[in-house]
């Protein structure tokens, strides 16, 4: 069935509750936002599943950006099937089995073949396979030195730098502000780790996305006044074994994981 022709026919299946669980801040942005192709209209918690199927299928579901993205991941596989694996599992802190790459992204097997096709006992993400790609192809296999720096001290952080904070810090701290106690069980569900008490932060967690790709999350929770905070930072290598853009991508597809994870279970 064809999607609503406009916003205000996404608004009126709505509850009009501007209950922002689905990181807007009313329920009309919220249906402007699924109208423009930004957000999928399952973000909204109290839509029937039934109403989401049935509306969920716009011809803008086929964005450019889409077609972008499968243009992107059919060059990056023709680019994987030409590199040798075996000396790539070494490189990249993997193994290398039965003719294929074995890799662990955020505490869970993945594997690439010759021709650079993904599997994993989970569903593959078009998220975890951009990065984990471009991991595979210009990955230096530099060993992280445990200096934590924020994305704009990155050699070309800055430019990023504003898209990273509104997609993914700021959408972050919101999760925790909510959440907070099941916020770090999630982070632990991905292999993540506490660890000292870094910035004088309440929460202070590591998630490794890849081998040599870990992430500071360091959260400090409101007082006296005072707003929650969140920052996320890299370690000092972590261009070197990813590029600036697979970086914030996969920072971003992992916060748009777990809005989707804290929306079934909110």
């Amino acid at each position: 069935m064809p999607g609503p022709g406009n916003a205000m026919e996404i608004f009126k299946l709505l509850n009009k509750s501007n209950c922002r669980k689905c990181n807007q801040p009313t329920c009309l942005a919220f249906a402007a936002a699924v109208f423009k192709g930004q957000q999928p209209l399952g973000d909204c918690p109290y839509l029937d599943e039934a109403v989401v199927q049935r509306y969920d299928h716009s011809p803008r579901q086929q964005t450019l950006q889409e077609q972008e993205l499968e243009e992107t991941l059919e060059e990056l596989k023709s680019r994987v099937a030409g590199i040798d694996l075996a000396a790539a599992a070494t490189r990249l802190g993997g193994r290398f089995e039965n003719g294929r790459l074995r890799i662990r992204c955020l505490g869970k097997a993945f594997t690439i073949d010759r021709d650079g096709t993904i599997t994993s006992d989970i569903h593959v993400h078009a998220w975890v396979v951009v990065p984990l790609l471009n991991y595979v192809l210009y990955g230096r296999g530099v060993a992280p030195v445990g200096r934590w720096v924020p994305l704009r001290e990155l050699k070309n952080g800055p430019a990023w730098l504003p898209l990273f904070s509104q997609r993914c810090e700021k959408p972050l701290k919101m999760l925790a502000d909510r959440h907070t106690a099941l916020f770090e069980d999630l982070i632990r569900l991905f292999s993540g780790r506490q660890v000292s008490n870094h910035y004088e932060s309440d929460i202070s967690l590591v998630l490794q996305p890849l081998p040599k790709i870990p992430i500071l999350i360091c959260y400090w929770s409101p007082d006296e006044g005072l707003e929650s905070d969140l920052n996320l930072f890299f370690d000092a290598t972590a261009e070197e074994n990813l590029p600036i853009e697979s970086l914030y991508g996969l920072v971003a597809g992992l916060v748009r994981m777990f809005e989707k994870i804290f929306l079934r279970h909110g």
